[in-house]
């Protein structure tokens, strides 16, 4: 109890700090109005949704914790004026209140479209959101930089939609959900990783979907019962993911690649870069192309966000967990607003030194996604 109420001492410490300084956001839910949506799909799926519906996967499964599909219960949104009502919302209640520079909004449409076993529906599903999250929130505040949905079931498709909108500079990564029908480092996703490096774009993974729709069960033992259950394998999956990249040789094939981990934890990778490394020198031989120790790969290749992380029981365990992981390089700080589990700013770190706070809160994201330097020495908000 002693070492809880500390850490919450060290977080209000650094609130005061925190608030005046403007920040990069990692993972921002912005939502979607479904009829603004339909206008950008083809008239041959207007007509068959407006008979069936969306046909998406159900995603009942993932929220058993009665908190309405994840989103944050003491937000009102508005009910009415669509996608422009939204963004004013947005932008008052979350952009400038907690002083965001930029926020990369890691989908304004549902995941649950990837695990359709139609892909030409899901293609069209993707672009459809992509160009209404570009023409309704990008185009609208230059603080906002989108991720590009993919129907990854079918990789080709998947790399003509990043060849289309990929150039756009408010389109900063490409994003899939962290379910999948094999991992990422299988082959099978070549095309996709080929077309995230001729655009110089990032490939983002992002928790949602294991277990549903075409995906298999979200842990190796089966389906889960609890909420709680189903956060606990989020990891596990996303650790897979990790594996399969370095050991499947990705980065030897692709060597300017980079991959974002985005909601699934942060601390966990260190221990499992320890066995990882471990295991690498005695089976390396398995893996000839592997020619680094995983943990290079991951320090080269890997960025994780923050949110949720994992506070530790002694404070003083917080810090060198932090630079196990390299969180200096590769940890960027993300709230998952407007969700439950949203980490504010002010709150969800101990207090850090300038050079940490400033590497985590804003340089290592605008590194990778290429944005601007702060627009002024203090980092003062607008």
């Amino acid at each position: 109890m002693e070492a809880t109420d500390q850490l919450q001492q060290q977080q209000q410490g650094s609130k005061e700090r925190k608030t005046k300084r403007s920040i990069i956001d990692c993972d921002i839910h912005a939502g979607s109005f479904s009829d603004e949506v339909m206008d950008y799909l083809p008239r041959v799926y207007r007509e068959q949704i407006k008979t069936f519906g969306w046909r998406l996967p159900s995603q009942n499964a993932m929220y058993l914790n009665g908190t309405g599909k994840g989103v944050k219960q003491d937000e009102s949104f508005p009910k009415e004026g669509g996608s422009a009502s939204y963004l004013k919302y947005f932008q008052t209640n979350f952009l400038e209140k907690y002083n965001i520079e930029y926020g990369i909004l890691t989908g304004t449409g549902s995941y649950s479209i990837q695990t359709s076993p139609d892909a030409d529906y899901a293609a069209a599903v993707c672009s459809a959101y992509n160009n209404y999250g570009i023409d309704k929130l990008l185009s609208q505040d230059e603080r906002i930089k989108g991720s590009i949905l993919i129907p990854k079931q079918d990789p080709i498709l998947s790399a003509q939609e990043i060849d289309r909108v990929g150039s756009n500079p408010d389109m900063v990564q490409v994003i899939v959900a962290n379910g999948a029908e094999k991992p990422y480092g299988n082959r099978f996703y070549h095309p996709i990783y080929e077309a995230c490096v001729r655009n110089e774009l990032p490939f983002a993974i992002h928790v949602s979907m294991e277990g549903i729709g075409i995906n298999p069960a979200p842990t190796g033992a089966g389906q889960v019962s609890h909420y709680i259950e189903y956060r606990a394998a989020r990891a596990q999956i996303m650790a897979t993911h990790l594996a399969s990249f370095i050991f499947e040789g990705v980065f030897e094939k692709f060597p300017t690649l980079k991959v974002v981990m985005i909601e699934a934890g942060t601390l966990w990778i260190a221990p499992l870069l320890w066995r990882l490394d471990q295991d690498w020198k005695a089976l390396r031989s398995q893996t000839p192309w592997v020619k680094e120790p995983p943990s290079e790969y991951y320090r080269k290749h890997f960025r994780v966000t923050s949110q949720p992380i994992e506070l530790p029981p002694k404070p003083s365990m917080f810090l060198p967990m932090l630079e196990a992981i390299n969180a200096d390089t590769n940890l960027m700080f993300a709230t998952d607003f407007p969700h439950w589990d949203f980490d504010s700013p002010t709150l969800a770190f101990p207090k850090l030194d300038e050079q940490l706070w400033e590497r985590i809160f804003y340089q290592n994201a605008a590194e990778l996604y290429g944005l601007p330097q702060r627009r002024s020495e203090s980092g003062a908000g607008r």
